[in-house]
């Protein structure tokens, strides 16, 4: 039954099973970023079909787009469902197996701050006239760093 099941079903049948509600809700978005992925990625591979090489170019294929720390994660999420179909008997061999991991070069991320305008405005909307509260907080921050 489960042989001739698309991969990214599984995936999706594996992740609601054991991760939703085990998992914090951030992590489980990044399961299912994972999911809509390899949906485009190999929408018709079949789990009877999952071979090494079929594996590494659903790898290779999603590391075109993405720096290799977060092949890598995409990775470990499809080997851990694999991993789980390998003991149930849904599959023979493991095709994560060796695996090579790439990705496009890691890029400098642009620090985020907001501008000297932008903190003004956010100072003005503070409500410190209340309780002692998150404004309050966001105050001391900005007061403390400028």
């Amino acid at each position: 039954m489960y042989k001739n099941q698309l991969f990214y079903r599984y995936f999706a049948e594996w992740m609601y099973l054991y991760k939703n509600g085990a998992v914090r809700p951030i992590t489980f978005s990044k399961y299912k970023t994972s999911l809509q992925s390899l949906k485009i990625i190999a929408p018709k591979v079949k789990l009877s079909d999952l071979d090494r090489q079929t594996y590494q170019k659903i790898l290779n294929e999603y590391a075109k787009n993405h720096e290799k720390q977060t092949t890598m994660d995409f990775h470990r999420q499809l080997r851990a469902s694999l991993e789980d179909a390998l003991d149930e008997g849904i599959i023979n061999r493991d095709p994560t197996r060796k695996a090579v991991l790439k990705g496009t070069i890691h890029r400098n991320h642009k620090m985020k701050f907001l501008s000297q305008a932008e903190l003004v405005k956010l100072l003005e909307q503070l409500d410190l006239e209340s309780q002692l509260s998150w404004d309050h907080f966001i105050l001391l921050i900005a007061k403390t760093v400028s």
